[in-house]
């Protein structure tokens, strides 16, 4: 890294959805899989196609409190003039009639169920007032799902929901892909993690992005701070590149102390320094002997804004996860907010219930206008971590506008959401 490039700062930014491409292409997926426990497995994305080893039900089943039967035995059966059967247990032969309860096993001879309420007892005579076709009330076998049936494939991502489905067909162990490893170095002389003297400062983005980490699917190894030191940061990098991921936090920019990427451009090649996001335009992004290296700034929020962008697609992509998006919320905005044009800007907001003129909040009614209106955050810099930290999620203003007024119906990305 020439330092002209360092005197002249950024005013060449690459695109968001540029700078994401170039990263995710330094990045393989790492192909490495595990069995695990089906209570291990939520969150975990299938390695193979999963298919059904057993049908369910197993067997036919009564889906009605009632009687099984024949059902030719039944036919022509009125309220007036009801079919008498005989009330047996075990097998049902011609003209008989044996209890069954929702969910037991049909007996051998019938292929029908009569509903209870249809049915009056007589002494060891069942009169049945209802005639029922073969089938009726009956839930057949495989009707849930069928053996042999196609359950998941690759990248579908485990739900509690899927767990319960696996354990129905007599599956107890699924073959995932390896959470990835991804190695996290907070950087920065002034940081301490506890009682900071004047100067100092504590460190969070560390935590933070360790934490996000987690529950982006991956596995985090936290590191102990690094201090601004070329041949100290050189090392914490190395020593980690048996990781798929190495994080650095701080030290991203083109400051005297900005070391990081100059260590990155000689151990390896930086790919990307400044996109054009807001806030948050001093990331860098590189590659050192094939693992990828995100370099993220060290104001909070700026942190926090680039591991969503960059960090979580290189989790999903190396871990073979679907890349799925944030969920949003539709939201009707009360204040304007102001964008660059040209940058990508993410404005955090506050959600509440939308009032009416009398401030009494709206009730949904099914219609397209959201009841939900987003304020955005009276702190908008990028070193607030209470900005994000009491927000709920955060507007896109995409690039090609040059902001967003108020009365605005927008998407709010709810980015913390746990996954």
């Amino acid at each position: 890294m020439s330092h002209d490039r360092t005197r002249a700062g950024f005013k060449d930014r690459t695109r968001v959805v540029d700078a994401r491409e170039r990263l995710l292409a330094a990045a393989t997926p790492h192909g490495r899989t595990e069995t695990v426990s089906l209570t291990a497995a939520d969150g975990r994305a299938v390695a193979d196609e999963t298919t059904a080893p057993t049908p369910v039900p197993g067997y036919d089943r009564a889906a009605m409190d009632g009687w099984a039967v024949r059902a030719a035995d039944t036919f022509g059966a009125a309220a007036r003039s009801p079919s008498v059967l005989f009330a047996e247990e075990g097998a049902v032969g011609p003209e008989e009639a044996v209890r069954v309860h929702t969910g037991s096993e049909l007996p051998p001879g019938a292929d029908a169920v009569v509903k209870i309420e249809q049915v009056t007892e007589v002494g060891d005579e069942v009169e049945v007032f209802d005639a029922v076709a073969e089938g009726e009330n009956v839930g057949p076998t495989g009707e849930d799902v069928a053996e042999g049936q196609t359950l998941y494939e690759p990248p579908h991502r485990l739900r509690p929901s899927d767990l319960g489905l696996l354990k129905s067909v007599g599956i107890d162990e699924v073959e995932v892909a390896e959470r990835p490893c991804v190695s996290v170095i907070p950087t920065g002389e002034e940081l301490v993690q506890a009682d900071p003297d004047p100067g100092e400062v504590i460190e969070t983005n560390g935590l933070t992005v360790s934490r996000l980490v987690e529950r982006w699917g991956g596995d985090a190894t936290y590191r102990d701070i690094v201090t601004d030191d070329e041949d100290a940061l050189r090392e914490a990098v190395e020593r980690d590149l048996d990781h798929d991921v190495v994080v650095t936090t701080g030290g991203s920019s083109v400051g005297e102390r900005d070391l990081i990427p100059e260590v990155i451009d000689e151990i390896g090649e930086v790919l990307v320094h400044g996109v054009a996001l807001k806030p948050g335009h001093p990331v860098a992004l590189g590659a050192v002997e094939e693992t990828p290296v995100i370099m993220l700034p060290g104001y909070p929020v700026a942190c926090i804004v680039n591991a969503v962008q960059f960090l979580r697609p290189v989790i999903r992509e190396i871990g073979s996860l679907p890349h799925d998006p944030h969920p949003t919320r539709r939201a009707t905005l009360t204040r304007k907010v102001s964008s660059e044009p040209g940058v990508r800007t993410f404005a955090r907001v506050k959600l509440d219930p939308a009032t009416d003129e009398d401030g009494a909040a709206g009730d949904a009614d099914g219609g397209d206008s959201p009841t939900v209106e987003a304020t955005p955050t009276r702190a908008s810099g990028s070193g607030m971590l209470s900005s994000v930290a009491l927000a709920d999620g955060w507007v896109v203003v995409p690039e090609s506008r040059e902001g967003l007024d108020a009365g605005e119906t927008v998407d709010v990305e709810l980015w913390e959401v746990t996954e």
